[in-house]
């Protein structure tokens, strides 16, 4: 079960339009797709009720320190739940022997990250320091029942459960004004993750015999992924932590509401990524180039007919949207500007780092994403100061235009690989007698 994914490939993408490959894709990514509307909503909901209730420096406040908890599991957790997803994968043709020892191996480290870094940020985070290891357990859990091929818990866990109670209890909170409690009521419905994911995958996972090397293989091809992943979640969330350094946690709070919808692009590509990851490692692994190809322009149309019209909407509703979060944040309607506009060309993109990752180009994943930061981190250092959320925004756009304008090159020249093409017109097909 080890050595690369799949070997040089020469030439563009052919072979027949596989039906049953685009309607599953188009089923699991409305499931997953499903769950990230439900948890982009209630993420927006949240901050439209922290926002009303408390002022902005409180909320910015707030916002910080849940935008640095999260930062750091996703530095923690080390991308295991991926590694996991391409082994697991992987190991279908052999009858998952010796799974529950990668699951283990997956585990094990992540966990213990999560709590040497829940210890080092307690004199910053409090009590909320706790959820770090959680978060990281209950994503590699739900991450393994993934590489099983099952989208439902993922669903209705990390989708629907979890921020639903987050909204109920911050709304509870809320109605107290007892700011205080803000960070424990986001926290507390994390406990609840990690024990319900390892409930559903206790039926998915066979105990087999532990195989020698098994903690080699995992780590030699996640190591890689371990600091694009930690790099990933910096770049998700230091956009933040840099404006409340640099303009003040007001500011942080204006960034913060402005930006909150483009949780539903990432929540989006995330929910279509986990839909297809599993397929698109076996389809890779075993040289299925054709069938790869239909996946990725199978669900990048799905993205963009989802996306799209929430990204024109609003652009077209900034100044409507931004006032109920009060006030003094319509002021920000050139932030939701740029961030619809990037978002809109970082959907017709698709998938492209979860598809290199899948071909085996983790190192190339790095590099990416560590010229994506640079890009973001000087960008904002430059215009922060002078412009504020608007000159944060920009600078998170110019890393989301780097982190995926170079994979979509190097899918080209490698491989051929394009967004679009025949098999986008299979999709709308497929899209058209199902409206029929």
């Amino acid at each position: 079960m080890t050595g690369p994914v799949v070997g040089p490939v020469v030439g563009p993408v052919v072979g027949p339009v596989v039906g049953p490959v685009v309607g599953s894709v188009r089923r699991r990514g409305f499931a997953g797709v499903a769950g990230a509307v439900f948890s982009a909503l209630a993420q927006f909901a949240l901050v439209v009720v922290v926002t009303r209730a408390f002022t902005a420096a409180e909320a910015g406040a707030f916002f910080t320190v849940t935008a640095l908890a999260l930062m750091a599991a996703g530095i923690a957790k080390l991308d295991a739940g991926n590694g996991l997803i391409y082994f697991i994968a992987r190991a279908r043709t052999f009858e998952y022997r010796g799974i529950s020892g990668y699951i283990r191996a997956a585990l094990l480290p992540s966990v213990v990250a999560a709590c040497a870094a829940g210890a080092l940020l307690y004199p910053h985070l409090g009590l909320l320091a706790a959820a770090i290891p959680l978060i990281v357990a209950g994503d590699v859990l739900l991450a393994a029942t993934r590489g099983f091929g099952a989208m439902r818990p993922t669903v209705v866990l990390d989708g629907v459960l979890v921020p639903g109670c987050q909204l109920a209890l911050v709304t509870a909170v809320a109605l107290t004004g007892a700011v205080w409690w803000l960070p424990v009521a986001w926290a507390a419905p994390y406990a609840l993750l990690p024990v319900l994911a390892a409930t559903t995958l206790r039926g998915r996972a066979p105990h087999t015999p532990y195989l020698s090397g098994t903690d080699r293989d995992l780590w030699r091809h996640t190591a890689p992924r371990s600091v694009a992943g930690a790099i990933q979640a910096v770049f998700q969330r230091v956009d933040i932590l840099i404006v409340a350094a640099l303009g003040g946690p007001a500011q942080a709070a204006v960034y913060t509401a402005a930006t909150r919808f483009k949780v539903v692009g990432q929540l989006a590509n995330q929910g279509l990524a986990q839909a297809v990851q599993a397929r698109l490692v076996r389809a890779l692994a075993e040289g299925e180039r054709a069938r790869a190809g239909e996946l990725y322009q199978t669900a990048t149309v799905w993205l963009v007919l989802m996306t799209w019209p929430v990204w024109m909407g609003y652009a077209a509703l900034a100044p409507w949207l931004l006032h109920l979060f009060g006030p003094s944040y319509s002021q920000a309607a050139p932030v939701a500007l740029v961030l619809a506009g990037t978002m809109m060309v970082a959907t017709a993109c698709g998938m492209v780092d979860v598809v290199l990752t899948a071909a085996g180009h983790t190192g190339a994943s790095l590099l990416n994403l560590l010229a994506a930061i640079a890009c973001t981190v000087a960008l904002d250092l430059a215009l922060i100061p002078s412009y504020g959320a608007l000159g944060a925004v920009v600078g998170w756009s110019g890393g989301v235009l780097v982190k995926n304008l170079l994979p979509l090159w190097q899918l080209h020249r490698r491989y051929g690989l394009h967004p679009f093409g025949r098999h986008t017109l299979a999709a709308l097909r497929l899209r058209t007698r199902a409206a029929a």
